[in-house]
């Protein structure tokens, strides 16, 4: 039997649909296959912003005559969107086709449901308001070698204004430091050479007690594994962003000098709306303290654009702040109110003009920075893991620890392998060169 994941969203829910997909082999669904030939169809949905919930939507109407065609088809509709209150209902009201609806802290159970589901005719619905078991003894099926997403944390405890995280994936919960550890470690082993530390916020790691160490003490412990391995995280929270972690950061060189740090705005009084908790003078402290121990790292960060009340003199806060950051890149995001958070019911709706104009403004600044940063490695030497093959360019390509994207020619496969680059020449996030031997 063949099965297919549709994913949505950021880096979490892609490693959720590696676990997806781990469930689905053991019922039986052995082959990954296109959509038209599946057997079962599951989408991992998201709802942090509008596009991606109508995306999923849409494509979620289009499977009305494939699953008339084919009776034995199942479909079934997990992830963020699935838990957001009242959405359940909605998905049943206007796809009665769909076979499982399933939510955030219930991914385990997909199986069992799938079993339900095959032994009577109504739908299965299955939600839980909170996570019951940190572990969820599923091992993923890992499909980008030669990188690999940890969970180190699940749920998130924030509340910023705008975000709907901490209502559809519950308050924060930590991992033992231990199982943490040995899961990089047979990483390591199996021969993945970059590992992602995942969390809504990595830097409040054990809040809650139950991971046992610190975030810069976890860091230490997968930094001091032997091999020849990079290791990332994301996100980190600018509140939480300690000089013990950038200490930590300095001391390894298998840490990437390339922190995601989300500024989200540069004015105070749209940061505190949004309930950030931070100033954009701390924000800047943070930025120096860091670039101060370590010059060379790259740092991206999120903005966003047209938050409810934003004035004119307000978003050029936040194209200043970029100036004065100095961010390698960043993903930048016009507003999306979510239904059930504070910022839906703040006053002040941006026009979507507006919006428009302001998000291609701060784009353009942004790429100016990605270019200068990209320049500077023309004629030097920098190190990359070779990830894939682009059979349209004839190169293969991978990233340095900055996050540049590099591009050579090779007369054999090196994907898993780290190789030198000598830039010749850069072209925005992507850089081109010959390898060196």
């Amino acid at each position: 039997m063949k099965y297919h994941i549709v994913t949505y969203g950021c880096q979490m829910n892609v490693h959720e649909s590696e676990k997806i997909a781990a469930i689905l082999r053991g019922k039986g669904y052995d082959r990954e296959s296109p959509l038209e030939e599946a057997d079962i169809i599951v989408f991992n949905t998201c709802c942090i912003r509008e596009n991606a919930e109508n995306h999923a939507f849409g494509n979620l109407g289009a499977l009305k005559k494939l699953k008339r065609e084919r009776k034995g088809l199942l479909v079934a509709v997990g992830g963020c969107m699935a838990q957001e209150a009242g959405k359940a209902e909605l998905l049943k009201e206007k796809f009665p086709f769909i076979d499982i609806v399933f939510g955030t802290h219930n991914l385990g159970e997909l199986g069992e449901l799938i079993d339900r589901k095959k032994g009577q005719k109504k739908a299965v619905i299955s939600l839980k308001e909170e996570r019951e078991a940190v572990e969820d003894g599923i091992e993923p099926v890992r499909t980008g070698f030669p990188g690999a997403f940890v969970n180190i944390t699940y749920g998130c405890n924030n509340f910023c204004s705008y975000c709907i995280v901490p209502y559809v994936r519950g308050r924060e919960v930590s991992r033992d430091f231990r199982e943490i550890v040995k899961e990089v470690e047979g990483l390591v082993r199996s021969g993945f050479r970059e590992i992602t530390l995942l969390g809504q916020n990595v830097n409040s790691y054990n809040s809650d007690g139950r991971g046992g160490l610190s975030f810069p003490e976890l860091l230490d412990a997968c930094a001091s594994i032997e091999g020849k391995f990079r290791l990332r995280f994301m996100t980190s929270h600018p509140k939480d962003f300690s000089e013990e972690l950038v200490r930590v950061v300095k001391k390894h060189d298998k840490i990437c000098n390339c922190l995601h740090l989300p500024a989200q705005s540069g004015s105070d009084r749209i940061l505190s709306l949004m309930n950030r908790k931070y100033t954009r003078a701390q924000y800047l402290d943070r930025v120096k303290m860091l670039r101060s121990a370590i010059p060379d790292c790259a740092l991206t960060s999120d903005l966003i654009v047209g938050f409810p009340s934003e004035t004119e003199e307000e978003f050029e806060e936040t194209v200043s702040l970029v100036r004065e950051a100095e961010f390698a890149s960043a993903f930048t995001f016009i507003y999306s109110p979510r239904t059930g958070t504070k910022a839906a019911q703040m006053p002040g709706r941006i026009d979507e003009e507006t919006a428009k104009r302001r998000i291609m403004k701060l784009i353009a600044e942004v790429n100016e920075n990605t270019r200068k940063c990209s320049e500077k490695f023309v004629g030097k030497t920098t190190e990359i893991l070779c990830e894939d093959y682009d059979p349209k360019k004839g190169l293969y390509l991978g990233r340095n620890e900055a996050g540049r994207m590099g591009y050579f020619a090779s007369e054999k496969n090196l994907i898993g392998e780290f190789v030198d680059l000598k830039v010749e020449r850069a072209n925005g996030v992507s850089l081109f060169g010959t390898v060196e031997n």
